[in-house]
């Protein structure tokens, strides 16, 4: 990915065609099959150096705001960041690296959250910290029923 081959041509068609030569009709149901893989992982699955995170992502959002999902985006991409940064869910216990660590996993939520839900995820961040989830929560999909109490499906 750092020739930049991947925004040569028509990245979009390309994409798109990944998408499909692997048997799914949208790029949502190729990324809610593989809900725990970080984008790069997404990317890398779809087409190596010609397909990119960034790409991904945009292709997703774009699909989440044509069928007014971006809230169900918004979990799942939380979902990918957990399974991420914590790949055995939940810590524990809240030590300074432990809260350092999951600082920097909800920062990267909200760098992937649209403009349109940042103030939804702040709360939700707030809500986190002010009372953690169960050691070893790990969500598996945007479907979660407490990542859907904290972040319900009403769009904005």
């Amino acid at each position: 990915m750092t020739d930049g081959s991947s925004w040569q041509g028509n990245w979009k068609t390309r994409l798109y065609e990944r998408v499909r030569e692997r048997g799914y009709e949208s790029l949502t149901a190729f990324a809610e099959a593989h809900p725990t893989l970080p984008l790069v992982e997404l990317a890398q699955k779809l087409g190596g150096d010609e397909v990119n995170a960034v790409q991904v992502f945009s292709g997703l959002v774009a699909e989440a705001e044509r069928s007014h999902q971006l809230t169900r985006l918004v979990r799942g991409q939380f979902v990918r960041e957990l399974a991420e940064s914590f790949p055995d869910g939940w810590p524990a216990s809240m030590d300074d690296e432990t809260r350092f660590e999951v600082a920097m996993m909800l920062g990267s939520w909200s760098a992937f959250t649209p403009e349109t839900h940042q103030g939804r995820v702040t709360r939700v961040r707030a809500a986190l910290r002010a009372t953690p989830p169960p050691p070893g929560w790990r969500p598996l999909s945007s479907d979660d029923e407490l990542l859907r109490t904290l972040l319900p499906d009403e769009e904005v």
